[in-house]
């Protein structure tokens, strides 16, 4: 999957907006696939004739209103009459503790509004609450067993245990009320509703529901866990207005659609702040990397071809599969100068790619490159249902010893070797997937078939000349990469006025309580843009306690948070990071950042804990209570914002005294960095 780039925030101007007490980001990147064409119109279901007689004398629309046509079908939860003059459409997260406050807010008003209101449920699960997702489809599968009373009875006991949202809790509640247990554990397993949630939290991008709750009140939105009083206010005026079409003949159950028909289907959004039009600093796409073939690796193609390109892939990442055809492709044109090697990338954010690339790996042990393909071609062709009983059958429909696979998945056989894959993967500086070296050139991502065969065709020039200077073609790969590059070769950025490869230059101003570390009263300024789930992130820290270290009383850190969206649990960790500061200061943040580093592949909300009682000295129940109420997620968003405005959309980012330095380059480069604002400080003339 392709580390794209993260895009700002939008911020939305609504008109009839009220408040913001409640979770949420802005709308997810396209990292991997999602509902696209954000102008698109949405049709309500069953909409009344547009020459109904009483459409002609349909009543204005209220003044200063923004009305969003959100649509409302049999395939969503809900309660109240379908006839009910105000339809409130909820957006929601069963993980987030400002939706569950909003419950007893909802109840009031159905006791109030008893045949006046209907609530309808829309699922918005955050990418920062990783269990939100799971409890989604435990609800959505009760509603597919026993309808709105089965899907109702599912939601409050998420909502009364929303803290406790594992799988075997979810299993245990299933059970509770009442599901078919072989059908609801079949349609968690291959994540049946997932399109339809998926296509939920789309919608709610579209028209600018970014964090939950999110409610639209006949099509008004009303954002956060507002008081009752609030809502009651805005249910009375939309019951008056739509009383209103009701004596202009429309019939009751035709009143929502006749309402929103010409409603909004686009959020509102505001102007942003020009971003700055520097070129940023890019990979070198000529630099040749020595990526070593050790160990037997799958491969497809001859061992003597003159051109090897190297994969690392991810069994989840659905541009691995994208582009898949296009690498038969080239190994149909290509013949025998071409030969593909897998290698493994599971990325952290893929739950299934790790026991993929090991059931993968087993294949290949067991039945060489024949079985390995067959299984990597139905992995791919499966890879949106890859829970373990998935993997197990379609490794027994290519001849896999079962009981053999079994224990490889149980005891993490193929796992030391995948990691280390991995680690040469990042150490090249490719992070995401699919990346390739094709005779360890650089390509990233799933580019078409053209882009390939263009540096294939230059590799395979400079191949064939090694082997008429003498080089067997088995050898043309190691002669290739001997010399390579082992760390990331970057291009410097140039400024927008052509300024002859200046490093870029960003005006980011950082708050004064922003944790940092080093000399107080330090001639140089690193901003650490960073992320606690980024390996990057994690790799650059000894760099940046060496230059602490070199330049002692002339250099302080200070961290900026950039959580992204698919590191499901940066968001979270750095909030923590921030309620450990609160209680203990800047050194205990440090402390307990690098404790964040050390175990980012698993920063669940319980081993945040965790580490914060490891660390000492925290107030545990503070801890929680800050973390329950995401007390710290103002900050973390404002640094978010404020970074992206500058520019800086990836992880690690470091901006020296202004200058901008992209990624866990080597030592060298901060070094040059800091040198060169330390000698603009020396030329400055005296004050």
């Amino acid at each position: 999957m392709s580390m794209q780039r993260v895009l700002p925030f939008v911020v939305f101007a609504l008109g009839a907006s009220f408040g913001s007490s409640g979770c949420g980001a802005a709308a997810p990147p396209c990292v991997c696939p999602c509902a696209e064409g954000g102008g698109a119109a949405v049709v309500p279901e069953a909409d009344a004739p547009a020459d109904d007689a009483w459409a002609a004398a349909a009543p204005a629309e209220r003044a200063g209103v923004d009305r969003y046509a959100v649509p409302v079908t049999a395939e969503q939860p809900s309660k109240g009459p379908p006839e009910a003059l105000v339809t409130m459409v909820i957006f929601s997260d069963f993980q987030c503790p400002f939706c569950a406050r909003l419950g007893p807010t909802v109840d009031a008003l159905m006791q109030a509004y008893p045949t006046q209101l209907r609530v309808v449920w829309r699922n918005l699960p955050l990418g920062f609450h990783p269990n939100a997702m799971p409890a989604a489809e435990a609800a959505m599968e009760a509603f597919a067993q026993g309808g709105d009373q089965a899907f109702w009875q599912m939601h409050d006991v998420l909502f009364q245990h929303q803290r406790e949202l594992t799988r075997e809790h979810l299993d245990r509640w299933a059970a509770e009320v009442g599901l078919n247990m072989p059908r609801y554990q079949a349609a968690m397993d291959s994540h049946v509703h997932r399109a339809a949630i998926e296509a939920d939290s789309a919608l709610a991008s579209r028209i600018g529901a970014t964090g939950t709750p999110n409610s639209f009140i006949n099509g008004v939105q009303l954002t956060g866990a507002q008081p009752l009083h609030v809502f009651r206010e805005l249910v009375d005026a939309e019951l008056a207005h739509a009383q209103e079409f009701v004596r202009a003949g429309a019939p009751a159950a035709h009143v929502y659609n006749a309402i929103t028909r010409n409603g909004l289907t686009v959020g509102q959004v505001q102007p942003q702040a020009p971003r700055p039009t520097a070129n940023r600093p890019q990979p070198d796409p000529a630099a040749v990397y020595r990526v070593p073939l050790e160990g037997p690796l799958p491969q497809r193609g001859r061992s003597d071809a003159l051109v090897t390109i190297v994969t690392f892939s991810d069994f989840e990442c659905p541009f691995c599969n994208r582009v898949d055809p296009t690498i038969t492709q080239l190994l149909n044109t290509y013949g025998r100068d071409l030969r593909v090697v897998w290698m493994n990338n599971p990325l952290g954010f893929h739950p299934n790619a790790l026991p993929a690339a090991i059931a993968a790996m087993e294949a290949f042990e067991q039945g060489g490159n024949v079985m390995f393909w067959s299984l990597h071609a139905k992995l791919f062709e499966h890879q949106s249902e890859l829970s373990r009983q998935t993997i197990e059958r379609l490794a027994s429909e290519v001849g896999v010893d079962m009981a053999q696979l079994r224990t490889a998945l149980d005891q993490f056989e193929h796992e030391p070797v995948i990691r280390a894959q991995q680690r040469l993967a990042q150490s090249l500086g490719a992070t995401g997937t699919p990346s390739f070296f094709i005779n360890g050139r650089s390509v990233r991502g799933a580019q078409p078939y053209e882009a390939f065969a263009a540096v294939i065709d230059e590799e395979l020039g400079k191949a064939r000349a090694l082997v008429a200077r003498g080089t067997p073609p088995a050898g043309v790969y190691v002669e290739t990469t001997r010399n390579g590059a082992t760390t990331p070769r970057i291009i410097p950025g140039t400024g927008a006025s052509g300024d002859g490869g200046r490093p870029t230059r960003v005006d980011l101003p950082y708050p004064a309580n922003a944790p940092s570390r080093g000399a107080a009263r330090a001639q140089v300024i690193i901003q650490e843009v960073g992320d606690f789930q980024c390996p990057f992130c994690a790799r650059v820290q000894p760099t940046i306690a060496r230059l602490l270290e070199q330049y002692d009383g002339r250099v302080r850190i200070v961290w900026r948070d950039l959580p992204l969206p698919f590191h499901h649990n940066a968001a979270l960790a750095a909030q923590a990071a921030r309620e450990v500061q609160r209680q203990r200061g800047d050194a205990a943040f440090w402390i307990y950042s690098d404790l964040l580093f050390a175990n980012q592949q698993d920063l669940r909300r319980e081993t945040l804990e965790r580490l914060a009682q490891e660390l000492g000295g925290v107030d545990m129940a503070q801890f929680r209570h800050a973390l329950d109420t995401e007390r710290h997620r103002a900050a973390v968003e404002a640094d978010l914002v404020a970074v992206q405005a500058a520019g800086i959309n990836g992880t690690p980012g470091f901006v020296i005294n202004g200058l901008v330095v992209s990624g866990a380059v080597p030592y060298e480069q901060f070094e040059a960095a800091v040198e060169q604002a330390l000698d603009e400080l020396e030329a400055r003339p005296a004050p």
